[in-house]
């Protein structure tokens, strides 16, 4: 996701520093070009020679270390960093920049750049929580840095508390909103629904289906990284729910009905992927239904239809995109959905076409809308949500003629 995009990573003196080596780890794979420069303090933790094996580039220590007439490192440095992150962060070098204070490789070059910047503050909760720490936090905030929350856990000094480096991942994630996509997005609030509802017969059984969340997570998340306000509300699912988005959990239908009636009013866009049970038990019985002779009837009734509510309340310049699942008759069934939900679109799959479906990490959905019948290909999930989102932002363009 970062192919084609330079990564500038400041590593400061602290314990934490050996967790730099493994997010630079990352941003490699995901094929970001990776510079590293480390203060003087950062090197008695961990070897230059362990990020240039990274990276497969020169780790920068000093700030005359090598330069050309016509180019000076830190600002050539500066220039082609499409966004710098440095982590860990000590309470020294936030001072620094916080103060517009230059005395190294690392504080100069960090003055010169231009592209987005965050900073990953660790150290001993004391030292975190002293007055002129945050205070220095506030003004970096105030010159548009984000800072990204220290984690609380065990520090290196044996106290627990706030402090610590959030881990790579985190750090990472971080990164890829920032950069990982256009932000073609930006000022969208995005509703969207994910994964299957539970209809309880009893306190130990419900009604479900197979769904697994993995589409409108997919859709949540790249919403997310293309700048969008994104709500999600889900089912019960295995999944990690997508980083810097509002995860609302339901568990029934009814559940989900609330939830996303109570927030459609404020979403311009509305992706309806969830699989939400058409049926729930007439009845819910109050202990275990214990096993008889014979067979067993359960009285069910409808669960009201959401996609059809948002299309009777839709407010002006809403876009309204719902999902059909089918073993026949797939674009006969999906076009009289998109008529009788009045939406603006339907992606609709075949449960049938291998690759698609429930549990999945691909899927091939047709994008059905008044207008014409788009057939994507076999996807992942991820790029099938993409298409989704292109396919909106189209039509958000027709109707507003831009």
């Amino acid at each position: 996701m970062l192919k084609g995009k330079t990564v500038l990573l400041g590593v400061t003196g602290g314990i934490a520093a050996y967790k730099a080596a493994y997010l630079a780890s990352a941003l490699v794979k995901l094929h970001a070009q990776v510079d590293v420069v480390m203060t003087e303090n950062a090197t008695k933790f961990i070897a230059p020679l362990t990020f240039e094996h990274l990276t497969a580039r020169k780790a920068y220590t000093d700030t005359f270390d090598r330069f050309t007439v016509n180019e000076v490192e830190h600002i050539a440095l500066a220039d082609r960093a499409d966004l710098v992150i440095v982590a860990p962060a000590t309470a020294n070098i936030c001072a620094k920049i916080a103060h517009g204070l230059g005395d190294d490789m690392l504080s100069t070059t960090l003055l010169a750049c231009r592209c987005p910047r965050l900073i990953a503050p660790a150290m001993n909760t004391n030292m975190l929580e002293n007055p002129a720490t945050q205070d220095n936090l506030k003004q970096l905030e105030k010159y548009g840095w984000i800072v990204i929350p220290p984690a609380v856990g065990r520090l290196a000094c044996g106290t627990t508390g706030p402090g610590k480096l959030p881990e790579p991942e985190v750090i990472l994630q971080y990164i890829l909103r920032e950069i990982a996509l256009p932000h073609d997005l930006a000022g969208k609030k995005i509703l969207v629904t994910a994964g299957p509802t539970r209809e309880p017969l009893d306190p130990v059984r419900y009604i479900s289906n197979h769904s697994s969340g993995k589409m409108g997570c997919a859709i949540a998340r790249m919403a997310m990284l293309r700048g969008a306000e994104v709500t999600l509300v889900s089912g019960q699912t295995a999944l990690e729910p997508p980083p810097f988005v509002e995860t609302v959990p339901v568990v029934t239908a009814e559940d989900m009905f609330n939830a996303v009636t109570e927030r459609a009013e404020a979403a311009d866009w509305i992706i309806k992927s969830a699989a939400v049970a058409d049926y729930t038990p007439a009845q819910v019985a109050e202990n275990k239904v214990k096993k008889k002779e014979g067979d067993l009837s359960i009285p069910l009734k409808r669960t009201r239809d959401i996609l059809l509510w948002l299309g009777e309340h839709r407010r002006p310049g809403q876009l309204l995109t719902g999902f059909s699942m089918e073993t026949e008759n797939l674009l006969e069934n999906s076009r009289a959905k998109l008529t009788k939900k009045n939406a603006d679109m339907i992606c609709a799959n075949d449960l049938r076409r291998e690759g698609a479906g429930f549990q999945t990490d691909t899927n091939v959905l047709t994008l059905i809308t008044r207008e014409d019948i788009r057939e994507l290909p076999l996807l992942s999930k991820e790029d099938a949500a993409l298409a989704i989102l292109d396919r909106l932002k189209e039509l958000e363009g027709e109707k507003t003629g831009e």
